[in-house]
């Protein structure tokens, strides 16, 4: 070969063993299979003080948000202070979502969007509280309840129309009257005490009765919380002495005893938020 092609060569050689080679094609993205992430359910919030946690001075975490935090839910709670079974229907929703609008119509266009896993309801609780200084608590309580029926059928006829498969519970109350036995503020609180248990099974059957009318769950607080007990099974209260023990249950997840409250404790709440729980499984 010349020397002159064999020069050349020489440099052809070369330069392919430094070049820098082109570099490997970039591979396209792979596309995710992974699902898109979905919305937290919710538990929609119906009633009255004991779903807002009210407590003397304070509130306290009611037992709606307990549920929906054992259920792993977000909580839309609409319940309002105060409020009785007509006003659901009558008066403004609280709680940031409520736009305005009363806690039926809220709770029905919460239910029209979808993602509700359950609703919760307590309410009467107001209506019934007059009768414990009425003249005749019992009679009183017997015209309250079917008040109480009226407007509950009411709510959950719209509630059904919006939802007709979603899982309602409804809920009663501790029979707080049980701790008028102790609490001096009234005269004849042993007597109260004791119409309170006939008072509290009829109110529980018939609002029962209304829930299971609409396909819904019934969770008997009043059973939960102690109510029912013989009045004559006794134990020792650390505070009270001995007195009957659906009394002691009471005083000891209420306020009522001590400072004339209804409202639960944070061990009421507890023990409802439990009660509800089972009762929607």
């Amino acid at each position: 070969m010349p020397r002159f092609a064999l020069v050349v060569a020489l440099l052809t050689a070369l330069a392919a063993c430094t070049s820098t080679p082109p570099p490997a094609p970039v591979p396209a993205p792979a596309s995710s299979s992974a699902p898109p992430a979905q919305a937290k359910k919710v538990h929609l919030s119906l009633g009255d003080s004991y779903a807002t946690g009210f407590a003397p001075g304070s509130k306290n975490t009611s037992f709606a948000q307990l549920v929906a935090d054992q259920a792993g839910l977000d909580l839309v709670n609409l319940a309002c202070d105060g409020y009785t079974s007509a006003d659901l229907a009558a008066k403004p929703a609280c709680g940031g979502r409520a736009g305005g609008k009363t806690q039926l119509d809220a709770a029905v266009e919460t239910l029209r969007g979808g993602g509700v896993d359950l609703v919760t309801i307590v309410i009467g609780g107001n209506d019934l509280t007059p009768c414990a200084i009425a003249q005749d608590p019992v009679e009183c309580a017997t015209r309250t309840v079917a008040g109480v029926q009226t407007n509950v059928a009411g709510v959950l006829t719209e509630l059904r129309e919006a939802a007709p498969d979603v899982k309602i519970v409804g809920l009663t109350y501790p029979d707080v009257f049980l701790g008028a036995w102790v609490n001096p503020t009234f005269p004849n609180g042993k007597n109260l005490a004791r119409l309170s248990v006939t008072m509290f099974q009829d109110f529980n059957s018939r609002i029962a009765a209304q829930y299971e009318r609409f396909g819904a769950k019934f969770a008997d607080v009043t059973k939960a919380t102690g109510g029912y007990g013989a009045l004559t099974e006794l134990t020792q209260d650390p505070k009270y002495g001995q007195i009957p023990g659906s009394v002691a249950t009471v005083c000891s997840l209420t306020y009522f005893c001590d400072r004339t409250d209804v409202h639960p404790t944070p061990a009421g709440h507890q023990a409802i938020a439990d009660a509800v729980t089972a009762a929607s499984r």
